[in-house]
């Protein structure tokens, strides 16, 4: 089932296939705010009530599955590839860092909708140019980002792509701000446990960015590759950590595992893209938490670490980029 609505003034696309359930905002970064399993009433993500659609507007990133293009932050808003300087506006004063991404807010246009009664397909694109000057006059390369949502019984598999159109190298950072409902199946969430691929944890200054040393995860935080972790109805949580498989059901695993008190999870399943995770809990008295994949780290350009380890890379003119993730429920 594939319907067109009006979510609070915003148009919304819903569908439905395989138990599931789901709403885009297209004219919102492409937005998926709503993800529900419908046998276990178990809604995945963060979805805006009616009081928080004026919140939504303002910072897409806590709702949904928002798009972030660079991830995370970029220290004074600046960095150099090549023999391009790349000069962002400051979205945070006090740490004099830009954030976030440049097209999580941004209008794409569904050029997509297939139903075959087993599975839907939705896909949205943008389009950067000089014309579309949100985008282009901070980071001046022509691209076309698609995103692509497929809904069946296996859940939701989602895949972001990007052509570079341009005829320069275009750096591409991807990464997803996801807040995981906490608890999802009745209970406390204090009783939740999270795993989450994760092998070193970054060394943060004062302002949120890596300083560039590596350091072995302490007994807090070793808990995300073992028997889980604690995310939310505890302290504040900011940390970033490089990617590392863990085992799940006995074949390494990419990804978050969030299970609740009686057995029950969400898995949010990555590919090999993802390079590093932020683990942000807002505070820690939300009853959601964000496990954020990325393919580069944070302020990636700026770091003084080898590509290979820092997820950092550009696309070549004409070729296509694209990374894809999963979120089930078992």
């Amino acid at each position: 089932m594939i319907r067109n609505t009006v979510w609070h003034g915003y148009q919304a696309v819903e569908f439905e296939a395989g138990g599931y359930e789901a709403m885009l905002i297209p004219g919102v970064g492409a937005n998926l705010v709503k993800l529900r399993h419908r046998a276990s009433g178990i809604d995945i993500l963060r979805t805006p009530t009616p009081e928080e659609a004026e919140t939504f507007a303002s910072r897409p990133q806590i709702f949904g599955l928002p798009l972030l293009f660079p991830p995370n932050r970029i220290a004074d808003g600046r960095y150099t590839c090549g023999e391009m300087t790349y000069q962002f506006p400051i979205t945070q004063q006090k740490e004099h860092n830009y954030h976030h991404g440049i097209i999580k807010g941004l209008p794409f246009t569904v050029t997509r909708c297939d139903d075959d009664g087993e599975c839907v397909r939705i896909e949205a694109r943008y389009y950067s140019n000089r014309v579309n000057d949100a985008i282009f006059m901070h980071f001046p390369h022509a691209f076309v980002c698609k995103m692509s949502f497929t809904l069946s019984d296996k859940g939701l598999e989602h895949t972001v792509s990007f052509k570079n159109l341009s005829d320069k190298p275009m750096p591409i950072g991807v990464g997803y701000h996801t807040p995981i409902v906490i608890p999802f199946a009745g209970g406390d969430g204090a009783d939740y446990r999270m795993r989450l691929s994760v092998g070193e944890r970054y060394e943060l200054d004062d302002r949120n960015l890596p300083t560039g040393t590596l350091l072995p995860l302490d007994d807090q935080f070793g808990k995300l590759r073992g028997e889980g972790m604690q995310v939310t109805g505890c302290g504040a949580i900011e940390a970033g950590f490089s990617a590392s498989p863990i085992e799940v059901d006995g074949k390494p695993y990419n990804g978050a595992v969030v299970t609740s008190p009686d057995g029950r999870s969400v898995y949010y399943r990555v590919d090999d893209k993802v390079h590093y995770w932020t683990l942000w809990n807002n505070g820690g008295t939300q009853q959601w938490a964000c496990p954020e994949p990325q393919s580069w780290a944070t302020n990636a350009p700026n770091l003084a670490l080898p590509a290979e380890k820092t997820g950092f890379e550009t696309v070549a003119p004409g070729d296509k980029w694209k990374m894809t993730s999963q979120l089930y429920v078992k």
